[in-house]
């Protein structure tokens, strides 16, 4: 089923919704794609870098992992088609109008926005007032 495209019946469709846990963002030089397989990550990237990671707090606490801040994350329960245009931009601009950063990650049914876990409840009322 494709996803939806159209950014006005996006918006109107966001449904944000909170998920539990608290997130982190590491950075690993000298790892490759598949190394902290075992932490279960929820995301990772490749950099020149190194690998970034997108872990649940305890698991990179448990590997002694290093971040900078902790996350929560809003996914944005409406089926986004991977070619929609301006989604991000407008999650992203609608939550910096209001000081708060969005770590956006899209994935096939929906985009979800990590955002400062002591900014977490008001990113879902600005998001939930689209």
């Amino acid at each position: 089923m494709a996803g939806e495209e159209d950014l006005g019946k996006l918006l109107a469709l966001l449904n944000p919704s909170l998920l539990a846990g608290d997130f982190v963002f590491c950075t690993v030089e000298n790892a490759q794609y598949g190394d902290f397989a075992d932490l279960q990550p929820i995301a990772s990237y490749q950099e020149e870098e190194g690998l970034s990671l997108l872990l649940a707090k305890g698991a990179a606490d448990t590997a002694g992992l290093a971040y900078e801040s902790v996350f929560s994350c809003i996914s944005l329960m409406v089926h986004s088609s991977l070619n929609a245009v301006g989604l991000t931009a407008a999650v992203s601009g609608r939550l910096a109008a209001h000081g708060v950063s969005a770590n956006m990650i899209a994935a096939y049914y929906h985009d979800h926005v990590y955002v400062p876990k002591d900014k977490a409840q008001l990113a879902l009322q600005v998001l939930a007032e689209v």
